[in-house]
């Protein structure tokens, strides 16, 4: 009999802390998959979604979304723990990957990570200077849309994780 895997889907606005904390889950066995992480290895780029137009962008990022999946599926068969580091931000795609989970006959927990506007702002401002797959870049337009499209996870067995202020 294999064992449950445990699949965690992070959840937050940019700059909230997710890779941060999927990253501790690491240190403790998870597998992590992370779309940014793919992308950059595939284009070397920082900031990929501007050297490419916004439809071959997004193009990538959904060939990419479709094998993590296929992963995240072979990891469940082994029997692995997996993070799912990406932002989540619309309820239908959380609710189709706790299906997926669900008919696997693993256990999905679902983590908000939940800052507020400055601690955002101020975070990404430090990680828009850094480089690396982890270091996209989220300027004030590109904020302003994720902050006007994300749809707040509420009585879906979330557990949110407050980040303390900036």
């Amino acid at each position: 009999m294999r064992r449950a895997s445990t699949v965690v889907l992070m959840c937050g606005l940019p700059g909230a802390g997710k890779t941060t904390y999927a990253m501790g889950l690491v240190r403790r066995g998870y597998a992590r998959l992370s779309i940014d992480e793919v992308v950059w290895q595939r284009l070397g780029q920082r900031d990929a979604g501007l050297v490419l137009e916004e439809a071959a962008f997004d193009r990538l990022k959904e060939e990419v979304r479709r094998e993590q999946r296929a992963e995240l599926v072979e990891l469940m068969l082994a029997g692995r723990d997996v993070v799912i580091d990406y932002s989540f931000w619309s309820r239908a795609a959380r609710d189709d990957y706790k299906a997926l989970v669900e008919r696997h006959g693993c256990r999905w927990e679902l983590v908000h990570l939940k800052a507020d506007r400055a601690t955002l702002e101020r975070r990404l401002a430090v990680r828009n200077g850094q480089e690396g797959a982890n270091a996209v870049t989220v300027d004030e337009r590109l904020l302003h849309r994720y902050l006007a499209h994300f749809e707040e996870p509420t009585g879906e067995g979330e557990r949110v994780l407050v980040q303390p202020p900036a």
